[in-house]
C-alpha cells in the first residue's frame, strides 16, 4: 500500500511538474517535450496518413514464399502425411509512402521535406494539406517550399494570428512593422525592397487599419506623406497635419499627380547630372526626401460619371503608371488601397496592378478583386484571402515580389491613435512648394 501511494504521488508530482513547466515556459516545453512526442507521433502514423490521402504509390517487389507440398507415394497410409518446403520467388506490389525527412521543430510546429513519387507534384500535397492538418490534429499544414523532387511542409499547431501584439518600430527608414506573420515572425513592410503595394479588403475588413498603421509607422521618419481620398477627405482629413499634400477630388488628383510626375522626372535629371542610378547613391546632402503616396479608394480615380471625365481618368491612369515604372528608383512609392479592384475599372488598373509587386488581400466581398490582388502570383494564395471569416478583421494575405506569400494580422491602430501620431510629427511634415520646386497646383493638406 505504501508502494502504491508513493507511486501515485510521484505521478501527481510528475503532472504538476510538467504542467508548470508548460504554463510558466512554453517555448522550452514545446522543444523539450512537446516537439519530441509530435515528432514520434508524426514517424509511426505518416504511412497511415499518407495512404488516406492519397499520397502513397504502389511498388513492385520480388518476395520468397515458401509453399507446403505434400509428397506423393509415403510408406504408410496411417502414418502422417509428409510434406516437402519449396521456395518460390513472386512478384507482390507493396504500398510506399513518400520518404519522410528530419522534422525540424518551429516555434509554433515544425517542418519536414518529403521525396516526391515519381509523378507527383507539389499540388499534389497542396490538396492533401487539409487532411493531413485533421490527421495530425494541427491547425494547418501548407507547401513552404519546393525543389525538384522535393517538397517541405510546414505545420503550425495553433493560429498564431489569433491574438497579434503590437510591438515597437523598426526605427529604420522607410520600413514599418504593422502587425505579425502565421509563422510568428514580425510583418515589416519595407518600401526600398518592395517599393509599390495593393491595399485591398471590404468595409470592416481591415483595410484602414493597415492605413492607420503605415501612417503610424512613417510619422516619425523623415519622409514626405502625400494623400488621395476621393470620399470628401474623410478618410485622410484627420491625418493632415502630417500630410505635405492632400487630394479631395477628381480634378485635384489630376493636378497632385501631374507633380508628382514632375517630381519624378526633376530626380530622374538629377541623378543623371551626378551619374547616379538611382537617389541613394546621390550623396546624402543631395538626396531627396522620399516620398509614400496614399491612395484611400483607387475606384474613384478611375470610375466615370460622364464623357466629360474620361480625359480627367486617362491622365490619372497614365500619370499613376508612370510612377509605379518610375517611382523605386526616385524614392517616391505607392500604396494603393480599394474595395472593389477589378478589371472592369478598365485597362488601366490593371497595368498598374502589374507594376505593384507588394499585395495585401483582406477579406474581399467578390472573387475578382482576389484574383487580381492575388491571382496572378499564387492561386493557393487567392484561396487562403477568400477563405478569411468575417469576424477576424486584421486578417490578410501578404504576398512580396518573390511569390512568396503568408496569412499575416495587422495590430489595432485605432483612428485617435494614427492622428495623435500626425500631430506628434507635424513639425517634420516637408512643405510642398519646397519639395516639388514650384507652386503646387493641389491644395496642400495643411
Amino acid at each position: 500500500m505504501t508502494d502504491l501511494v508513493l507511486v501515485l504521488g510521484v505521478l501527481a508530482a510528475s503532472a504538476v511538474g510538467l504542467w508548470a513547466w508548460r504554463r510558466w515556459r512554453p517555448v522550452s516545453f514545446w522543444y523539450g517535450v512537446g516537439f519530441p512526442a509530435r515528432a514520434v507521433l508524426v514517424y509511426l502514423t505518416w504511412h497511415h496518413v499518407a495512404s488516406g490521402c492519397r499520397l502513397t504509390r504502389n511498388r513492385r517487389r520480388l518476395r520468397f514464399t515458401l509453399d507446403a507440398v505434400p509428397v506423393v507415394g509415403s510408406a504408410s497410409r496411417s502414418a502422417a502425411t509428409v510434406v516437402e518446403q519449396k521456395r518460390r520467388v513472386r512478384r507482390v506490389d507493396v504500398e510506399r509512402a513518400p520518404r519522410l525527412g528530419v522534422l525540424r521543430p518551429t516555434r509554433l510546429g515544425w517542418r519536414m521535406r518529403l521525396r516526391l513519387h515519381d509523378g507527383q507534384v507539389p499540388a499534389d500535397y497542396e490538396k492533401a494539406a487539409e487532411g493531413i492538418a485533421h490527421a495530425w490534429r494541427v491547425h494547418s499544414v501548407r507547401v513552404v517550399d519546393v525543389r525538384p523532387g522535393f517538397v517541405t511542409l510546414w505545420a503550425t499547431l495553433r493560429d498564431p494570428l489569433v491574438d497579434v501584439v503590437a510591438e515597437p518600430e523598426t526605427g529604420e527608414l522607410l520600413r514599418v512593422r504593422p502587425g505579425k506573420l502565421e509563422n510568428g515572425r514580425d510583418w515589416v513592410i519595407d518600401f526600398r525592397t518592395v517599393p509599390h503595394w495593393i491595399n485591398a479588403g471590404a468595409t470592416q475588413s481591415g483595410k484602414s487599419n493597415l492605413a492607420n498603421a503605415l501612417i503610424k509607422g512613417l510619422a516619425p521618419q523623415p519622409v514626405a506623406l502625400v494623400g488621395f481620398d476621393l470620399k470628401g477627405g474623410v478618410e485622410f482629413t484627420p491625418y493632415a497635419p502630417r500630410l505635405s499634400a492632400l487630394a479631395t477630388t477628381r480634378q485635384e488628383s489630376v493636378d497632385l499627380l501631374a507633380d508628382l510626375v514632375g517630381e519624378v522626372e526633376t530626380r530622374m535629371a538629377l541623378c543623371r547630372a551626378h551619374g547616379a542610378r538611382n537617389v541613394w547613391t546621390l550623396p546624402e546632402s543631395r538626396r531627396p526626401v522620399p516620398v509614400v503616396v496614399l491612395v484611400d479608394e483607387v475606384a474613384e480615380l478611375f470610375l466615370m460619371a460622364d464623357k466629360s471625365e474620361k480625359d480627367q481618368i486617362a491622365r490619372t491612369a497614365t500619370a499613376l503608371l508612370r510612377l509605379a515604372q518610375l517611382g523605386r528608383a526616385f524614392a517616391v512609392y505607392l500604396v494603393v488601397c480599394g474595395q472593389r479592384i477589378g478589371s472592369d475599372l478598365g485597362p488601366g488598373v490593371t497595368a498598374l496592378r502589374a507594376q505593384l509587386s507588394g499585395r495585401v488581400c483582406h477579406r474581399v466581398n467578390d472573387p475578382e478583386t482576389a484574383n487580381m490582388t492575388l491571382g496572378d502570383l499564387d492561386p493557393a494564395a487567392e484561396d487562403a484571402a477568400r477563405a478569411i471569416p468575417a469576424e477576424t478583421p486584421g486578417v490578410c494575405v501578404v504576398a512580396d515580389q518573390d511569390g512568396s506569400w503568408h496569412r499575416a494580422r495587422s495590430v489595432y491602430v485605432p483612428e485617435s491613435t494614427a492622428e495623435q501620431a500626425a500631430h506628434d510629427y507635424a513639425h517634420l511634415t516637408p512643405d510642398w512648394d519646397a519639395l516639388i520646386g514650384s507652386v503646387p497646383t493641389a491644395r496642400p493638406a495643411a
